[in-house]
């Protein structure tokens, strides 16, 4: 009775599809598409690959039939420049007058004046860089597995591109080795 209740339970099994951080577990290698976006999509492409080949996690392949997940998205780098003016000032004038004149007799006048004023300005010119990125890891079915939202302005030692690309694979790195404590595999990927 017990090996017909589990036969009968064989196609239900079947019917259930693996999470989705079972199947990030499941991905070993990875062929990174294309990314649409403006002329700076191709550098991003070659430095999220070379990001993501420095966590050791996948095997980055350049034959899409040999891969088992797809690294799609869009990114976008601009570098414009931020504005500022500014303008103030300040003035105080003071004038008064006094005066009486007489037909015969002769005139009286008196006069004070002042003025002070000052006025500054200002205009400054930054230039900033910025990129984002979002990415996506889709299966071989098509279902979206994994996915991503990064931006940067850049740093102190590297560029707005560089810091976008390492934070997608550090997030990458980061939720595979959430699934894996999840599932209680070892925390280091084979390699």
């Amino acid at each position: 009775m017990r090996a017909l209740c589990l036969l009968a339970m064989v196609p239900l099994l079947a019917a259930v599809e693996p999470s989705e951080n079972d199947q990030l577990l499941c991905v070993k290698r990875i062929y990174v598409d294309k990314f649409n976006g403006d002329p700076t999509a191709l550098q991003m492409r070659d430095m999220v690959i070379v990001a993501l080949q420095q966590t050791h996690l996948f095997v980055i392949t350049e034959n899409e039939d040999r891969a088992d997940a797809f690294l799609r998205g869009s990114s976008e780098d601009l570098v414009f420049s931020d504005q500022h003016s500014s303008s103030d000032g300040v003035n105080a004038h003071v004038q008064a007058s006094e005066g009486s004149s007489a037909y015969k007799g002769g005139s009286f006048n008196k006069s004070i004046g002042g003025s002070l004023g000052e006025n500054e300005s200002s205009h400054s010119v930054e230039r900033k860089h910025e990129a984002s990125a979002a990415i996506r890891l889709v299966n071989k079915d098509g279902d979206v597995i994994w996915s991503t939202t990064q931006e940067s302005q850049g740093g102190k030692f590297k560029g707005s591109m560089a810091d976008v690309a390492e934070k997608i694979s550090r997030k990458l790195a980061d939720d595979v080795a959430k699934a894996r404590a999840e599932r209680g595999s070892p925390a280091k990927a084979p390699k």
